[in-house]
């Protein structure tokens, strides 16, 4: 019974629910929005498509992007290793190139010592200079007159001007100083170039050389390479300054040379009568806990005098004073209002015994200058017999001889090669020296104005010569043909030659450089003064050349 009432029940209920009656318009409305719903179904459909499409386009964007990365990623690689491998091969390559250049080198040096006592030094020269065309007289005449002689007219005025500041500055130097304890300074003297008259590179520098003395009751006791002791090779040219008290005896005893033991006593010095290095020789400028005079600490004091004298006598000029190179402490720089400027060097040096030979605290650097060996040793320099010796043998030459002028000319040329492929190690004193020993060889006829080609040539060939053996003796050092009338020390003249050169037997590298810039300076000489040079007349060069011949 429950069972049949149920089922009536849900019968008439689901009568109900589906009579027409109760949505009446649900059927009414299908019909109506069926086109507007498939339409955005279709669209739907359309933007899937589309963000489907976009999303396929990254994905194989991005499988490009990671096999393009792969790929850099295994070039790289391999370049690596390729590197590596060629690095290894260059650098075997290097040793194999090195040790050959090596023997090479060492081969033709043999060879050179081998032929060199055979054949004439003439003969065996002059290699560098095949396919060289030197200018003729009337060009080199030209080149003369208009690049030398016109830039180097107003020498006379600077180095007057340079000398009259100098001794004004040293004069207020003096009054500055403590004329009980500090050093005592002499009048100066120009040297190098600008005094030899023939300098003709810009800028024009005064060399000017200030002797002083140590308070009394000190004194200055010199000892060269040469005095007696054995000096290393690298310290040949050198000297030591022993700051004594006049009293002293130091040649008699060598007790301040040799270390006694504790329980041994001089018995011609006591300790009381000893110089003993304390705090008064420091004050006297020497190294610390020695007697032997400093450089360093000279050019200190020096530099510091100077700026107290400049300070006392500024007010009188209208120009200032600085020191304009922090290498060379005694280079000095006068700058005028206008722009314009001097310069010149003042370095302190120390005399010699009695002679002019002088101590120079500090000497101009090269690229072949080895390293001084400590602050306590000094350099030699001569350039005052240097400056008398040319002076003396000009009075023996032929009216305006051409000596000077092969040496100016050779100076521009070499300069003007540094200028273009960088320093060598040849420096115008080298180029003097030449002259010098040349001076000394030739006749004096040799020496006149016409056959300035000539001696020009056989000054190259010279100095190739020289190069050729590793070999430019100084000058004076072992020479014992100097002129009495310089009163040059004997003790120089009898020493060794001192090979100027010496460097470039340990330098090769410097010495490759040196002989590489001369030949080059060889083969651009005609383009180099060529440049300078007034057009001269074809017919007339012939002319000069046929009569030469």
């Amino acid at each position: 019974m429950p069972v049949g009432i149920f089922r009536v029940c849900l019968l008439v209920i689901t009568a109900i629910v589906n009579h027409p009656l109760f949505f009446p318009k649900e059927n009414g409305t299908v019909p109506e929005n069926m086109e507007e719903i498939i339409q955005k179904m279709k669209e739907r459909e359309e933007s899937l498509r589309l963000e489907q499409l976009r999303l396929e386009q990254e994905i194989a964007d991005q499988e490009a992007t990671q096999k393009a990365l792969e790929k850099a990623a295994l070039v790289v690689e391999e370049t690596k290793e390729e590197k590596v491998r060629w690095d290894m091969w260059t650098a075997l390559s290097m040793v194999i190139f090195l040790l050959i250049e090596l023997w090479r080198q060492d081969f033709q040096e043999g060879n050179w010592q081998d032929i060199g006592g055979e054949e004439d030094d003439m003969a065996v020269l002059g290699k560098a200079f095949k396919g060289v065309v030197f200018p003729n007289k009337a060009v080199l005449a030209s080149f003369y007159e208009k690049r030398i002689l016109g830039t180097t007219g107003d020498m006379a005025r600077m180095r007057e001007m340079v000398e009259g500041f100098a001794d004004d500055l040293l004069e207020a130097l003096r009054s500055v100083c403590n004329r009980d304890a500090d050093m005592e300074v002499e009048d100066c003297m120009g040297v190098g170039s600008m005094y030899e008259n023939w300098r003709v590179r810009k800028p024009f520098v005064c060399d000017l050389i200030v002797p002083f003395a140590p308070p009394e009751p000190y004194c200055f006791r010199c000892q060269t390479w040469c005095s007696g002791d054995s000096f290393p090779p690298d310290e040949q040219g050198y000297g030591t300054i022993k700051v004594c008290r006049a009293d002293e005896d130091v040649t008699g005893c060598i007790c301040d040379k040799t270390k006694l033991g504790e329980d041994m006593l001089c018995l011609l010095h006591s300790q009381v009568n000893t110089t003993k290095p304390s705090s008064e020789m420091e004050d006297l400028l020497c190294f610390k806990n020695t007697q032997y005079l400093d450089a360093d600490q000279v050019m200190k004091w020096f530099q510091i005098a100077v700026t107290k004298a400049w300070n006392r006598i500024s007010h009188k000029y209208e120009f200032d004073l600085s020191f304009s190179l922090l290498d060379s402490p005694g280079a000095l720089k006068i700058k005028f209002r206008s722009g314009k400027s001097i310069a010149f060097n003042l370095t302190p040096v120390v005399q010699y015994e009695n002679s002019d030979v002088y101590f120079i605290s500090h000497f101009p650097r090269s690229s072949l200058a080895t390293d001084v060996p400590s602050s306590t040793h000094w350099f030699l320099t001569f350039a005052v017999y240097e400056r008398r010796f040319i002076h003396l043998v000009s009075k023996t030459l032929p009216a305006n001889a051409c000596h000077v002028s092969c040496l100016q000319i050779l100076s521009f040329l070499h300069g003007k090669q540094c200028s273009l492929t960088g320093p060598s190690g040849l420096t115008n004193y080298h180029l003097k020296t030449v002259m010098l020993h040349l001076l000394q060889a030739c006749p004096s006829q040799d020496w006149a104005p016409e056959k300035l080609e000539a001696r020009l040539q056989d000054m190259l060939k010279f100095l190739e010569k020289c190069l050729h053996e590793k070999k430019l003796y100084h000058f004076f050092i072992g020479n014992g043909k100097v002129p009495a009338e310089l009163g040059f020390p004997i003790i120089f003249q009898r020493a060794e030659p001192l090979n100027l050169f010496r460097p470039f037997v340990l330098r090769r590298d410097v010495y490759r450089k040196t002989v590489d810039t001369f030949h080059e300076m060889l083969r651009n000489m005609s383009a180099l003064i060529n440049e300078y040079t007034v057009h001269i007349p074809l017919a007339h060069t012939n002319g000069i050349r046929k009569e030469s011949l």
